[in-house]
């Protein structure tokens, strides 16, 4: 249980671009002295939140508390917080000891005092002997560590960092993680890390806040949140995973894959539909025998350097990806084994597509924006609000969008075993969810129709 003094408290915030909502009620503490890792994909609202923070944003709704005192309309210049951004921003006509004293000469501090702290904190980063050096003379490892210089030479009471490593090839990466994981034992303040990249958040943070579309989908400690996803999104973007359709018998049971496993899960309803992960380092694989709970042939096997990678087949037709020290061959037999604790079992977000729509005549109903056709519609007086139920199979994608009654992007793309699963923005910034067998990639504008016999209605 955490149990340290909070440095930063965000309430109820939201920011918008426009009409674009990019933050959608953020509630959000982080204590003096952690590492704390805002993760999520490209466009979640990682670095508005940072902005935010940092006062370089006004937030559209909501407050920023930082050390006690309410910060939400105070400017950058006045917050104990200082930035490293993703691209450097260093002063080219300035040497390194120049570029990390360029604060304490604008406070007009002793040189004497400004020589001090330039030394501690070139010590800190490893940087000693290079304070006369030309900064465009530097490695792009060496800016990082000036930029990160000048940001604490100031001693503020928290760090942000902004993707600081995303310029950096796979190595010096690696290298900076522990760098920067040192300096923060070092200087006991509190930073806060933004970056799309799951295993740099799991290496660097005492927490991270997972975020996707603008929502904080999960907070918890590295551990908890690669053991413990609390929903599909998160069990997909931290790692690898297998996720499938399930149903949790009662306590302690739940079916997928076509067949029952004893889990530790407790607290679902009887025959609740659910989704369950399986980590592929948590499946054991071995020769065929009475002892397997799954068989099924391999399709693949790919050395990773630790472990082979192999995609196993079930009769029933469900794909499992599995990591193991032993290789078996395409082609090869084999049985397979999950103890209880290795699954974890989700309540699902969501059991089909809902919205509200208007009865717009006999046969028609309107939802996102667009008049669909519906056999049920006749059943409603015009005008009226209601309910409308479409089940994820039943939503028709089409590569040409003239072919469809709407268009939309294909915005995330989950594989569940023997489908796929896919969240589909709208033109009016929607989410429509799609269960396909065909493949889509990220980002692709496709047609939508629903069919009349398709979409359920119901009185509000």
């Amino acid at each position: 249980m955490r149990q340290t003094t909070d440095i930063i408290t965000v309430e109820h915030l939201s920011h918008a671009f426009g009409n674009k909502t990019v933050l959608q009620d953020i509630n959000l503490s982080i204590g003096k002295g952690e590492f704390v890792t805002i993760l999520g994909p490209s466009g979640c609202g990682k670095t508005t939140l940072m902005r935010l923070i940092a006062g370089f944003l006004k937030a559209s709704e909501g407050k920023i508390s930082i050390a006690g005192h309410d910060m939400t309309t105070t400017p950058p210049h006045l917050r104990p917080v200082n930035t490293v951004f993703q691209k450097y921003a260093l002063f080219p006509h300035l040497n390194v000891f120049q570029n990390i004293a360029f604060g304490l000469n604008l406070k007009k501090l002793p040189k004497e005092e400004i020589q001090k702290k330039v030394k501690q904190v070139l010590k800190i980063v490893i940087m000693t002997d290079y304070e006369e050096r030309d900064v465009d003379s530097l490695s792009g490892g060496q800016q990082q560590r000036v930029a990160i210089a000048r940001a604490i030479v100031n001693k503020p009471e928290v760090l942000l960092l902004d993707e600081p490593l995303a310029a950096l090839d796979h190595k010096m990466r690696k290298d900076m993680q522990m760098e920067i994981k040192a300096m923060h034992k070092k200087l006991n303040i509190t930073f806060v890390y933004i970056t799309h990249d799951q295993e740099e958040a799991l290496t660097l943070s005492d927490r991270i806040v997972v975020m996707s579309e603008g929502v904080i989908q999960q907070i918890g400690t590295p551990t908890e949140i690669y053991n413990e996803p609390k929903n599909s999104f998160v069990a997909d973007f931290i790692g690898e995973s297998n996720i499938l359709n399930g149903v949790m018998i009662h306590d302690e049971l739940v079916e997928f894959a076509g067949h029952r496993f004893d889990c530790v899960d407790k607290g679902f309803a009887e025959n609740e539909l659910v989704d369950v992960v399986v980590r592929p380092e948590d499946i054991y694989i071995f020769e065929m025998s009475e002892a397997a709970q799954l068989s099924g042939q391999v399709t693949s096997s790919i050395f990773k350097g630790v472990h082979y990678e192999m995609t196993v087949i079930t009769p029933e037709g469900f794909e499992f990806l599995i990591q193991d020290y032993h290789c078996f061959e395409p082609g090869h037999t084999v049985g397979l084994r999950v103890k209880p604790f290795d699954i974890q079992v989700m309540k699902k977000e969501r059991l089909c597509n809902s919205f509200v729509g208007t009865i717009v005549d006999k046969s028609h109903v309107r939802f996102l924006k667009t008049n669909f056709k519906c056999n049920s519609a006749h059943k409603f007086p015009i005008g009226s609000k209601v309910r409308v139920a479409v089940e994820f199979q039943n939503v028709i994608l089409h590569d040409s969008e003239e072919e469809g009654v709407l268009t939309g992007v294909v915005s995330f793309i989950l594989y569940k075993g023997d489908h796929f699963h896919l969240t589909v923005r709208t033109k009016d910034k929607r989410n429509l969810y799609v269960q396909t067998n065909d493949i889509w990639d990220d980002g692709d504008t496709i047609g939508i129709s629903i069919s009349p016999e398709s979409i359920h209605l119901e009185p509000v």
